[in-house]
């Protein structure tokens, strides 16, 4: 499948001459047309909300981030584990946004579309310059800016860890094939470093290895099955030195050191997180096996594209995964009959082995599968169906005629549907509005419509929609909580505790073990059970010390019940982690109570230096005492 290609002169050429022989005015302006349509499709976004599903994590809650990009915020993502992942050059991307943007969601979209459009530029560069074809490559790329899988990754501030990885790992492709014309220890480093930086930014690029193995093999051809002398250096057709299997192995060791590092602060931070899902291993295996179908259907039939796919709770039924256990032995089965196309290995095993650490055998989270995943396994299904459908066009006038024609179509259609797969971005309504209609026993969509619901004061509209949840999957803490907050709202006390208790005994995060403690606090608290309040409050902050409103509760309860020096404490932490206007009036109070009046007058003067109205953050601090 090819719009536009140049035919690579004979072998005895060297590389240099085959990659220059097409006009330079040709490459431009296929860059161009990349650009354009990814302008296109994707420039609504800049006037789309944060997700209310992972964004405040990553974004909007988090202080860290809001703190913007300084040392200590360095030194945090360097080590902590929020979001149940290790991936610091994400943290500090996000915190750059938050310095230059503000709590807009305008920029970091924007940061989104430059890093996915560079992807793609880069994607067309880096396999022109190792296979030598234009138009092969050109037709990859566009595939990859334009399908409308990839939308998720885009319109998903979250989602920029994804965008990271691949931009990285496309750099250390780029990087590698100019250590392997000439391998010095300082290109080597380089491969190295951009690695490291892939890593850091998502870990889903932790196969990089093994595919440079296959860049090895095609388009390089720097592999050798045979024995090579020593005495004399053999040439690949691109110039390129060749190397035993054995030495191209021994090549990558420090890079998989650099994999096993990573594995292991990902693991880590996947059990800090709670991220890790108790699902049977016969229905990961099941899942992981049918996902696999499911993914080469969304790449060549990209419909019902969905935020969450909800997973399983039973088998399967034998059918399904039988007949996805037969497609993908019968690809495998044409691909090595075919084995002389190299491409169609290489794409087949980069398709299969670059999803290995998001297809579910060791299943993070609930998700069945995710569109975000097949951001980088795609380029190889890519990879395959263009050379594959350019050498059947070969030099035949009629038949690239019809190899075109069947590009621009598929691109066309392939844009209108991403295009579209953004409008559903438009609103958190419209987002799981859309997720609940093409996916069904969607727990995560009815919760966050319901929760979306909740926060704009419809909270008869959203009740149902958190019982449809519970029913779907009765083991989602944030769905109780939401219920908590619902019977809470309407005086049913005893009901809400019910809820809070099982959010916070079912809770593996530590963020939301935290919440259901601090809203146990308030609801006894309603009912007079002061002790026991303070008691889950307390729970609150230990669960997750960096709960800065779990401080501020706990203060507000130590100071009604008359403990002013843990109220001091309490407040003193709160504002540390989130300095507001009326949680240092609170502080304040507390310290002039305890006739603590330097530092109480200090901390009024640290709030009125941050409140742009200081008698409406009066207001505010004396209703949060009072009630």
């Amino acid at each position: 499948m090819t719009a536009v290609d140049t035919k690579p002169v004979q072998q005895s050429q060297p590389s240099s001459v085959r990659r220059w022989s097409s006009s330079r005015t040709q490459n431009i302006l296929l860059c161009l047309i990349l650009v354009v349509g990814v302008v296109a499709i994707y420039f609504p976004v800049h006037w789309q909300p944060f997700a209310n599903y992972d964004d405040p994590d990553y974004v909007t809650d988090n202080i860290h981030v809001k703190a913007g990009l300084h040392w200590q915020t360095v030194k945090w993502a360097m080590t902590t584990h929020d979001a149940a992942n290790w991936h610091p050059v994400t943290w500090l991307s996000h915190a750059f946004d938050w310095q230059l943007f503000g709590d807009s969601p305008a920029g970091p979209h924007d940061v989104n579309v430059l890093f996915h459009l560079l992807n793609a530029l880069l994607l067309f560069w880096v396999l022109q310059r190792a296979t030598g074809f234009i138009g092969r490559s050109w037709m990859v790329a566009a595939l990859f800016a334009f399908h409308p899988v990839n939308v998720e990754s885009v319109a998903w501030i979250a989602e920029r860890k994804n965008l990271l990885s691949m931009f990285f790992f496309l750099l250390t492709l780029a990087a590698y094939r100019w250590y392997a014309q000439k391998p010095k220890d300082g290109r080597y480093i380089a491969v190295a470093a951009l690695f490291a930086l892939g890593l850091m930014s998502k870990p889903q690029v932790i196969t990089l290895p093994l595919v440079l193995l296959l860049w090895d093999y095609w388009p390089l051809q720097r592999l050798s099955f045979g024995i090579i002398s020593p005495s004399t250096e053999s040439l690949s057709s691109e110039g390129i030195p060749v190397k035993p299997l054995s030495t191209l192995i021994w090549e990558k060791v420090p890079l998989l050191a650099l994999c096993a590092v990573s594995a292991i602060m990902t693991m880590r931070g996947q059990a800090a997180g709670g991220a890790t899902s108790g699902f049977a291993r016969a229905l990961r295996v099941e899942n992981a096996i049918i996902s696999y179908a499911r993914y080469i259907g969304k790449a060549f039939w990209p419909s019902r594209l969905a935020l969450f796919y909800p997973y399983p709770l039973s088998l399967y039924p034998k059918w399904q995964v039988a007949g996805a256990v037969f497609l993908l032995l019968a690809i495998t089965v044409m691909v090595a009959v075919a084995y002389r196309r190299r491409y169609l290995t290489v794409g087949w095993l980069w398709f299969l082995g670059t999803l290995v650490p998001m297809i579910g055998v060791v299943q993070v989270g609930t998700q069945a599968m995710a569109d975000r995943y097949g951001y980088l396994p795609f380029i190889g299904l890519f990879i395959m169906m263009c050379w594959l459908v350019a050498d059947w066009a070969g030099q035949l006038r009629p038949r690239l005629v019809v190899a075109r024609a069947l590009a621009i179509v598929v691109l066309g259609v392939f844009s209108f549907l991403a295009y579209q797969q953004v409008g559903f971005w438009e609103d958190h309504i419209t987002l799981w509005t859309h997720t609940n209609d093409v996916t069904t026993n969607n727990w995560i969509a009815e919760n966050n419509l319901g929760t979306a619901l909740l926060k704009m004061g419809r909270a008869e509209e959203a009740v149902p929609h958190f019982r449809a949840a519970v029913a779907a999957y009765p083991y989602d803490p944030n769905t109780d909580l939401n219920l908590g907050i619902y019977e809470q709202m309407h005086g049913n006390y005893t009901a809400a505790i019910d809820w809070y208790q099982k959010a916070a005994k079912i809770a593996r995060n530590p963020k939301v073990k935290a919440r259901a403690y601090n809203n146990l606090g308030y609801a006894y608290k309603e009912t007079g059970d002061y002790i026991t309040a303070r008691e889950n409050l307390q729970k609150a902050v230990k669960v997750d010390p960096e709960f800065a409103g779990g401080w501020i509760s706990l203060g507000l309860m130590a100071q009604r019940t008359g403990d002013l020096p843990l109220a001091v404490n309490a407040y003193s932490r709160g504002v540390e982690l989130r300095p507001m206007d009326y949680e240092y009036l609170l502080l304040a109070q507390a310290l002039d109570a305890t006739g603590e009046k330097e530092q109480a007058a200090a901390a009024r003067q640290k709030a009125e230096s941050l409140s742009t109205d200081i008698r409406v953050a009066q207001r505010r601090a004396d209703d949060l005492l009072s009630r």
